[in-house]
């Protein structure tokens, strides 16, 4: 018998939402253990800062510019490289993917794309290499199977969750996208998934080899746990997070020394509708609401902390343990009152690249505890499982399994940004390297993209938008030893002229070839 892969992912999480990177608040002893019996690596970045480009890389082994994922809004063609196919096809692994997939835009009522109609149609599968797919979403709109479970089973919880993307005010503060839910825990998402992935293990004998990716929709907005849990953190009891810089005068001092796009979002003249609601405006956002945001991500944190320890038991509980290897990750980041921002969107810093991401190997492979420095990046997971399953890490994949031990010789890992509205049109391209991240602002374009006015009326923009337009001379670079807040922007600075033409090279010399024909963006999200 083969080992088993338990592929455990989060939805926008910062790397340290948990215990063992540093975070203080959220309670995460199952995450924790995974990384004091595993490995952590505390230079894990994505090679895309928002949900499907990501999503992609992981599926794939690829980098954004490789599967063509460019954007939210851009479709993953269903015969595009799998691992989870390959795994099934090569090693007979049983695989599934239960709780948010995002392959395919999300926002599509009518059911263009499969994963949105595929519950509809009364399917579970077979769908990109997965056996089984039982997909949710962060509300029960559209016809996900947690949507269509929750109106047929529990309609009067319907209500319960705060709209997504709408900046609707709410909880005691007025916050953005905060709702108390009224829906018991045990009908919420997240023990949604994890009650759906016991159930396919359950389904599963003994001697059976499987690849099972659980895939949470929190910590992402809309932050609405349900109510009986959520006052578990006191929101009126946290201290500011370390990267808010305090007073408007200070946060408006440190983004003027960033491109324009970072103050003018902060001020209310650029729509960032890209990473969070059109109507979001962040100087408006009052330190309260901001302690309570963070309360409620906390609460959502440790919701999914005990949920995988709940599926953990039950692999024990099979026999599984000796043999199953268990990853720990995410997509993304969450600005979470750095900079004074919240949500997401074209800002290529640790709040959202930088990544909490844990291996703890299978217990039988007898490898050793680690810490590991070097950059990794969600391109390596791919080529990570194939080595478990021991297959050839195919062609097609451009990662490299990870490294389990210091003094894998690893230098970079690199993260783009482009624009899935043509009338933004900006184009970010992100090295880190020797405790330095370069971020080149490409020339804005306006040819590429989806129209602005074909979207719906609730992620409309609220005003104008800033008609930013950069030429390709702008640029971030930081110094993460001295700078760890990225408030300090030295890409203009001449004491460090050399090193960014080193780094700006060295991005280049890495990049792949970009995918030709673009893939379409035809959707907003």
């Amino acid at each position: 018998m083969g080992r088993n892969i338990l592929f455990i992912t989060t939805d926008q999480q910062r790397y340290d939402a948990l215990g063992c990177n540093g975070g203080t608040i959220a309670k995460t002893p199952v995450a924790d253990r995974l990384a004091n019996r595993g490995i952590n690596y505390r230079r894990a970045h994505n090679q895309n800062v928002v949900c499907m480009p990501a999503r992609s890389t992981m599926i794939t082994g690829q980098y954004v510019r490789t599967h063509g994922v460019v954007a939210n809004g851009v479709a993953l063609p269903p015969d595009s490289p799998s691992v989870a196919a390959y795994l099934h096809e090569q090693a007979g692994y049983h695989t599934a993917l239960l709780g948010k997939a995002h392959f395919e835009p999300g926002f599509d009522l009518q059911g263009r794309w499969f994963e949105n109609r595929m519950a509809r149609q009364n399917s579970t599968g077979p769908y990109r290499g997965f056996d089984r797919m039982e997909l949710a979403m962060h509300v029960p709109i559209g016809g996900w199977h947690y949507s269509l479970w929750l109106q047929k089973n529990h309609p009067e919880d319907l209500g319960g969750f705060a709209p997504l993307l709408t900046g609707l005010a709410g909880g005691d503060t007025g916050a953005p996208e905060v709702k108390y839910n009224p829906i018991p825990r045990e009908h919420y998402h997240t023990d949604w998934v994890a009650a759906r992935t016991i159930a396919y293990l359950d389904s599963l004998d003994p001697g059976d080899n499987w690849f099972v990716w659980m895939s949470f929709p929190d910590p992402h907005h809309p932050w609405d746990p349900p109510q009986d849990e959520a006052r578990r953190i006191n929101w009126r009891d946290l201290d500011l997070p370390a990267g808010y810089p305090g007073s408007r005068e200070k946060i408006e001092k440190i983004l003027a020394g960033k491109p324009r796009h970072w103050l003018d979002w902060y001020q209310g003249r650029f729509g960032n509708f890209e990473g969070g609601p059109a109507s979001f405006v962040p100087c408006q956002l009052t330190e309260d609401q901001l302690r309570e945001v963070n309360a409620m991500i906390h609460v959502e944190n440790e919701l999914i902390d005990q949920a995988c320890g709940r599926v953990l038991a039950r692999i024990a509980e099979r026999g599984w343990e000796p043999r199953t290897d268990v990853f720990f990750t995410t997509d993304h980041g969450e600005l979470q009152g750095d900079f004074g921002l919240l949500y997401k969107g074209p800002y290529h810093v640790d709040a959202l690249m930088r990544l909490p991401m844990i291996w703890r190997p299978a217990p039988s492979a007898k490898i050793a505890h680690n810490e590991i420095a070097e950059p990794v990046g969600q391109l390596d997971l791919a080529p990570t499982f194939c080595q478990i399953a021991g297959v050839p890490v195919p062609g097609w994949m451009q990662g490299k399994p990870l490294p389990i031990a210091p003094g894998s010789g690893r230098q970079r890992v690199i993260t783009e940004w482009d624009s899935q509205f043509a009338a933004i049109g900006m184009h970010l391209r992100s090295i880190y390297r020797d405790g330095y991240t370069l971020t080149v602002y490409e020339k804005s374009t306006r040819d590429y993209g989806f129209d602005i006015a074909n979207i719906p009326a609730f992620l409309a923009p609220r005003g104008p938008i800033a008609d930013i337009r950069y030429d390709g001379t702008e640029g971030e670079l930081y110094n993460l030893r001295e700078d760890p807040m990225q408030w300090r922007n030295l890409w203009d600075d001449p004491a460090y002229a050399k090193l960014k033409s080193d780094l700006r090279a060295d991005l280049y010399d890495n990049l792949p070839p970009e995918r030709k024909p673009k893939l379409p963006i035809d959707a907003p999200a």
